[in-house]
């Protein structure tokens, strides 16, 4: 059980949410990603820049004017830190050691 082998990149609650609705779809649209998860277009724009810098997710851009999409998609190396993140968080939690109990003469107040 470790703290280190959290990835902080996907600490944050929305970033991992996107990682998770990518790596459960061959690829996903900006509107409905920014539907799912109830987010503005500049914070949803903001984490996925975040995923894509990272190298977690691609971005491909389609259409024109008003017709034009962009649709994202989790890579290979995404996939790995969205699994060593669960992972680890399963571990946090499933490995927690029992504190001990209380001395007699302790105070809990």
């Amino acid at each position: 059980m470790s703290l280190d082998q959290l990835d902080p990149l996907l600490t944050g609650p929305k970033r991992l949410a996107l990682l998770g609705v990518l790596s459960n779809s061959q690829n996903a649209e900006f509107a409905f990603l920014r539907s799912v998860l109830d987010l503005s277009d500049s914070d949803l724009s903001k984490q996925m820049s975040a995923l894509t810098n990272a190298g977690y997710a691609t971005a491909d851009k389609t259409g024109r004017g008003r017709d034009r999409q962009t649709w994202f998609k989790i890579t290979k190396d995404g996939k790995k830190a969205l699994t060593n993140h669960v992972a680890a968080l399963n571990s946090l939690v499933d490995d927690a050691p029992e504190a001990p109990a209380p001395s007699a003469t302790a105070r809990l107040d």
